[in-house]
């Protein structure tokens, strides 16, 4: 499975601006279980540095952007979430890392399960310790 999963977002719009409709199941491939957003991230300042053994999440940038660095245990790779009608997929067990946010950036996540403390995997060693067994 690819690092690097993009979910493209269809938009409609006119003269009076845009819209982005969100569907559990539709444009988003998971049931919508918890919505949070990160905003006025000050500068260099990074966020994550965790991974979630169970959970899936899409990000999309609706203001703004920053990178993210995505990790599963043997490669990492970074991208840069710019577009509100893309958002970035991500599966169970993959290492997240968000870095250089823009003034403006409105990060919006949504997940598939409400917060359980006891998904997340915050150690990076440990977390490599999980993907080897």
């Amino acid at each position: 499975m690819p690092l690097i999963q993009f979910v493209d977002l269809q938009w409609h719009g006119d003269n009076r601006g845009s819209l982005v409709a969100l569907e559990s199941h539709k444009n988003i491939p998971f049931s919508i279980e918890r919505v949070y957003y990160l905003f006025n991230t000050k500068e260099g300042v990074s966020r994550g540095f965790h991974a979630h053994r169970e959970l899936k999440q899409l990000l999309i940038p609706v203001s703004g952007k920053c990178r993210i660095r995505l990790d599963n245990g043997t490669e990492s790779e970074d991208v840069w979430l710019d577009n509100p009608q893309q958002g970035l997929l991500l599966d169970a067990m993959l290492w997240r890392e968000m870095h250089d946010f823009s003034e403006d950036c409105v990060l919006l996540v949504l997940a598939n399960t409400h917060y359980d403390e006891s998904d997340y995997i915050r150690d990076y060693q440990a977390f490599q310790n999980e993907c080897r067994s």
